[in-house]
């Protein structure tokens, strides 16, 4: 049967306007395995939105054909919020103007609210534990009201997504190399999708801090776990954030591989028919996310790099010079060093930057004292 399509309004809208989302869905509802896909919450990210639209090709085929075995969710846009944001022309789409703030933090907390109470329903089936966890979250879900227009945003999609068996919230940086984030338990379960996007790095924490969107589906199940160790209770919800290169990658070309990589990874995980191939080598391992540098200006200024993307740096490399249009042409630029050993994760693109703003990332193997452990909230 073809895929089905809806449209869901998001509430507090101001009069004479409309927001929606728009839900594409595949297969037969409640059929296992469930994955979701959503593109650019940060809607100024482009190039997921474009990578949807290449991998909802390959599911209508699938479709057609048969081969949807799971069910799968795909939501091409995931924030009209945010792609209607401009000031003087200029699109404001990671952070929310009503003072909402980053749009990919604070996501409902999927923990707190069933924890006591699930304990009653808990056995010695895993597959019975998972199917109550899950009907409690989305009584919860279900119970919850929203309060502003954001609100209903975050309710819309965690109704979509809190019962997926897999949640791919695709995103991109400023100018960066292919590369996701998971919690450690889904490591090395997810090592073939890392893989099959090209992945260079694979950055694990257990609580990331920012209640982002991919944990907010994650985490709850190991924190369940941990609170019930006489129950068998798995990380039932393998749920990453990937992030497609730069905002200037933005390509048929490489939405299209994007989306190939994307089906052959829900064709290893079971939700789509099909034989994927070989799988590609890998090149990377997965590392702490603390062990990922977020290098910053020390001062106002014009950011110039040393270095270029996918570079391998040492400690005290240089990285990139800042220098103070107000300064003395004479002097110096301040110089900007590597603090680990690493590789060029990300650099930014727009080169003023004020005081503390990161300048680059620098995916290395050893935490580092400053950062601490799993700090996403300075991201």
């Amino acid at each position: 049967m073809p895929r089905h399509s809806e449209r869901l309004p998001l509430d507090h809208v101001t009069p004479g306007g409309r927001r929606e989302i728009l839900v594409h869905r595949y297969g037969t509802p409640g059929a296992r395995p469930k994955a979701y896909f959503q593109a650019s919450l940060h809607a100024d990210e482009v190039p997921a939105m474009l990578t949807a639209q290449h991998l909802l090709r390959r599911l209508d085929a699938a479709e057609a054909r048969g081969e949807i075995v799971g069910e799968v969710v795909v939501v091409p846009y995931a924030n009209p919020i945010g792609l209607g944001q401009f000031v003087n022309s200029e699109h404001i789409g990671r952070y929310e103007l009503g003072g909402g703030g980053n749009f990919n933090r604070n996501w409902p907390d999927l923990f707190t609210p069933i924890a006591d109470s699930i304990g009653a329903a808990l056995g010695d089936s895993e597959a019975e534990n998972v199917a109550a966890i899950r009907a409690a979250m989305g009584e919860h879900l279900a119970a919850c009201a929203a309060r502003d227009a954001l609100d209903s945003l975050r309710l819309t999609l965690a109704r979509l997504a809190f019962d997926a068996d897999l949640v791919f919230d695709v995103h991109c940086d400023e100018a960066a190399l292919m590369y996701m984030f998971l919690i450690p338990d889904h490591w090395p379960l997810a090592a073939d999708i890392a893989a099959e996007l090209g992945c260079r790095a694979v950055l694990l924490a257990a609580d990331s801090g920012g209640a982002s969107f991919d944990e907010a589906f994650s985490t709850p199940w190991t924190r369940l776990a941990a609170k019930y160790p006489d129950h068998p209770i798995p990380a039932a919800c393998l749920a990453t954030t990937l992030e497609l290169r730069g905002q200037a990658d933005v390509t048929d070309a490489l939405a299209e591989q994007d989306a190939a990589a994307l089906y052959r990874g829900l064709q290893r995980h079971g939700a789509v028919a099909g034989d994927p191939g070989p799988l590609p080598e890998a090149l990377c391992d997965a590392t702490e996310l603390d062990a990922c540098e977020n290098l910053r200006a020390p001062s106002y200024g014009i950011v110039t790099f040393a270095v270029a993307l996918g570079e391998a740096v040492r400690k005290g490399d240089l990285v990139a010079r800042l220098t103070d249009p107000a300064g003395d042409p004479a002097a110096p630029a301040r110089e900007i060093r590597a603090g680990t050993d690493g590789l060029v994760l990300s650099l930014r693109d727009r080169m003023w930057r004020f005081p503390g703003e990161i300048v680059a990332k620098i995916a290395g193997r050893e935490p580092l004292p400053g950062r601490k452990p799993g700090a996403l909230l300075d991201d």
